[in-house]
């Protein structure tokens, strides 16, 4: 055997015994005439100890060890005199009596430590040699034991995890597919998979009743720290089932990995926000609700012929951030300047102070009299030394700006804290939304999200008001999943699509399986898909899903260890019947 004992298995109770060890040279330490090796292995680290008095031979060979160099030792157990409880492994040491060099290394291009010297690019480039770190083999053990838990869970709720294909037809609705030429079909594509939508419908119309699957999807958009072109979704299907069905199903999935994983439990119920609620106090549909700062609406108090920068905004609103009245004018500045950004846009920042005695003092003093000052403190309900911080123009954007400034006081102040965990589901979503460039309206979700019943007399008056059945699990300000009910009725199913402006050829063209299949006793049904790279990357506390995948692509889309996209040769072009056109600019 190369190894009877793993690197972070040994401890005291193996005292005295004749092991065998196998794995990479941490690090070689000489002290007199000692020499020191830390063994490691995916389990951990073990101390090996060559001693020079004894066998000088073998001590002599194991200096010329490096890092990285994979090797095999035997030996015997001893307890160390010099302990370390920074490790399992730390109140024992292994005498070494032979050692095998079972592979040399090259130097690494970065320490394989924890605190590495290695940037992002390197380590991405030699990510092979990144994945032997404990923080990043510790992501993907999370990650492994995630996947497990919930296929645990849902298997004792009667899922059954079916395969979907990966090569399917484009739906060029959404986001840009990533498309794949067919040799045995010249001039035709696959698509693969935003999500697998329409199969796990169908696998409801041929009886399955409870699906799931952990399965990859493909989205061709640009990147960013939650994204990226290939992502993986904890996907799940129900038949005979609604919105409340599908809620308490999937909250006890997120209850059960957080005990299981996270040892931590949620007492009752997750609490529930409407759409329109979450943009009114959060102005955002994924609010963070670990701490307050609730926006606060102030326009009515305002009175007109004052302050021209109020008088033409449609919106006036605040948030109050207590305990800071304290601010400097620099600190102010600063978070003016935030708001101002070409990525928030804001036009400027104004303020109210209520300092600790009491006394009231605002960056709009000398427009308005003390009296609306006054009132405007009371609506935001301030306490002594609390800040109050207004923007003001078109609604929906001024609420996105506003967001941005609630989350950036809150990370200042340390109210966004990563081992905090506040859930909850974002209900009542709009069932379409407007586009001003097109002049005409999109599905909010996907074409197949079951209007509610209440709204649907208004789907042929005031489609902008017609809300859906779709719902969005929410924690931290991370939306970690989202689904819907879905329409089972081929006369719905057909109104939808004429609304959303597709005619019936176009309709039956992109979705026809679905509209036959339909015609065949849907039975009413309703899904749900969870972000796994998303979920693995809050339980770790990490910043970028990327630190918790094996191989990711760099915020480029590339793999730049395996240098992909990469260019073809002609004659796979020519078998697959393309030719390359590249813009001028590139």
């Amino acid at each position: 055997m190369y190894r009877t004992h793993t690197c972070g298995e040994l401890r005291l109770s193996h005292l005295g015994q004749e092991v065998t060890l196998a794995g990479w040279v941490q690090r070689l330490r000489k002290m007199g005439g000692m020499t020191f090796v830390d063994l490691r292995d995916r389990y951990g680290i073990t101390q090996l100890v060559f001693d020079q008095g004894l066998q000088a031979d073998l001590a002599e060979q194991a200096n010329h060890l490096g890092r990285e160099y994979v090797i095999q030792v035997q030996g015997v157990v001893r307890e160390r005199e010099s302990k370390n409880a920074k490790i399992a492994t730390g109140d024992i040491e292994m005498v070494v009596n032979k050692l095998t060099l079972l592979n040399e290394s090259a130097l690494p291009p970065f320490t394989i430590e924890d605190k590495t010297d290695g940037g992002d690019d390197l380590r991405m480039q030699y990510r092979y040699l990144d994945l032997r770190r404990p923080c990043v083999r510790q992501n993907l053990e999370l990650r492994h034991k995630l996947a497990f838990e919930t296929r645990r869970y849902l298997d004792s709720q009667n899922f059954l995890e079916i395969e979907t294909p990966f090569l399917i037809k484009s739906t060029p609705e959404g986001a840009r597919d990533f498309v794949v030429p067919s040799r045995m079909n010249p001039g035709q594509f696959y698509a693969l998979p935003q999500s697998p939508q329409q199969f796990k419908q169908l696998l409801m119309v041929a009886g399955f009743d409870r699906y799931f699957q952990i399965v990859k999807c493909f989205r061709d958009e640009d990147l960013r720290a939650d994204r990226q072109p290939e992502f993986t979704q904890i996907d799940c299907e129900m038949s005979y089932a609604d919105q409340e069905d599908v809620i308490q199903m999937f909250e006890g999935l997120m209850k059960h990995l957080f005990k299981t994983l996270k040892n931590i439990e949620f007492e009752g119920d997750f609490p529930r926000m409407t759409w329109e609620d979450a943009m009114k106090y959060y102005g955002s549909d994924k609010p963070d609700i670990r701490f307050g700062m609730k926006f606060v609406e102030l326009k009515d108090l305002l009175p007109e012929g004052n302050f021209q920068v109020f008088d033409n905004a449609p919106y006036v609103g605040g948030i109050c951030v207590p305990g800071c009245a304290s601010y400097s004018r620099k600190q102010i500045d600063q978070l003016t300047d935030f708001v101002k950004r070409s990525q928030i846009g804001a036009q400027g920042l104004i303020w109210i102070k209520k300092d600790e005695q009491g006394q009231i003092k605002s960056s709009i003093d000398k427009f308005y009299t003390p009296e609306v000052i006054a009132a405007l403190v009371e609506r935001f309900g301030a306490a002594n030394g609390d800040l109050m911080l207004i923007m003001c123009g078109q609604m929906r954007k001024t609420q996105k700006q506003l967001c941005a400034l609630r989350l950036e006081v809150a990370e200042q102040l340390g109210l966004r804290n990563p081992s905090v965990y506040a859930p909850l589901w974002v209900v009542d979503f709009p069932l379409f939304e407007w586009d001003e460039e097109t002049q005409r309206f999109y599905a909010t979700h996907h074409p197949f999200t079951m209007p509610n019943p209440e709204d649907i007399p208004l789907l042929d008056s005031d489609q902008g008001k017609v809300r859906s059945w779709a719902y969005d699990c929410v924690i931290n300000g991370v939306e970690l999943g989202g689904g819907s009910v879905r329409i089972h009725d081929s006369e719905l199913q057909a109104r939808m699509f004429k609304l959303l402006g597709f005619t019936e050829e176009k309709a039956l063209a992109q979705f026809g399986c679905i509209i036959n299949a339909f015609k065949y006793g849907a039975p009413p049904h309703a899904g749900l898909a969870f972000g796994l790279d998303r979920i693995v990357s809050m339980f770790a506390e990490l910043d970028s899903i990327r630190d918790c995948i094996a191989f990711p692509k760099n915020n480029a889309g590339r793999d730049v260890m395996i240098d992909a996209p990469s260019n073809i040769d002609d004659a796979q072009l020519e078998e697959l019947c393309l030719t390359i056109q590249l813009p001028e600019s590139k």
